[in-house]
């Protein structure tokens, strides 16, 4: 049976993995919870489900049924709260790994994890860019978000650790090693010699690292007040 542990991640950490990864909007509208059962619905793309989850002494049961887009659009606007959410696939220690970026009802920024057997779940060690853990925190599920709001977040510090770790993992995305020509973008920009445009275009066509770097160091910087 797999397990899913959920963590909070910092805004300009999760916007930085959009910037490469990309993502799918979806959105999902829930209606009111009944003692046995609960519903929700969901449109994604061209396509829509209507998800049945029966809640049985052994735990939930979902059952999730394909319907056309208009029909999940139609549905949406009979439920009680609404989310959407930008979800953004990744693979982190060969585990299947969602970032969510909440748009509606409030910006938020979550990374799921999924493991395959609940003993390697509870021996996984989180990597420094993850913020907190919200697994057991039922405030942070999309049903809750959705129909009672977004608790108090606490705010997600952003450290040289975690950022050489986030780095670290969308470098090395396929798997095998890559090369790390962001040693010398790590150098503060002022000391970055001038690259003439058609240098510069061929950097941007090659790889991210750059940008990346730079709006993660611009993160660092204190905030005025």
């Amino acid at each position: 049976m797999s397990t899913t542990r959920v963590f909070l991640l910092a805004s300009a950490l999760a916007r930085l993995i959009e910037r490469e990864r990309r993502g799918h909007l979806v959105r999902q509208g829930f209606f009111p919870d009944r003692s046995d059962r609960s519903a929700h619905v969901q449109v994604s793309g061209d396509s829509g489900h209507l998800i049945l989850i029966a809640h049985h002494a052994t735990g939930p049961r979902e059952e999730p049924a394909e319907i056309s887009r208009a029909q999940a659009e139609a549905l949406l606007e009979l439920t009680a709260g609404q989310a959407e959410y930008l979800s953004i696939p990744m693979t982190i220690a060969s585990h299947s790994t969602t970032i969510q970026r909440f748009v509606t009802p409030t910006p938020l920024d979550l990374i799921s994890i999924t493991f395959k057997q609940d003993k390697t779940a509870r021996k996984f060690q989180h990597p420094a860019w993850f913020g907190p853990e919200v697994t057991s925190e039922p405030a942070y599920q999309v049903r809750s978000l959705a129909l009672t709001g977004l608790p108090p977040v606490p705010a997600v510090e952003i450290t040289n650790e975690a950022l050489h770790g986030l780095l670290d993992a969308l470098d090395n995305r396929s798997g095998e090693p890559q090369p790390h020509p962001t040693e010398v973008s790590r150098v503060p920009e002022t000391s970055e010699p001038a690259l003439d445009p058609e240098a510069e275009q061929e950097l941007d066509g090659l790889n991210i690292e750059d940008s990346v770097i730079r709006e993660l160091a611009r993160s660092l910087q204190p905030q005025r007040r």
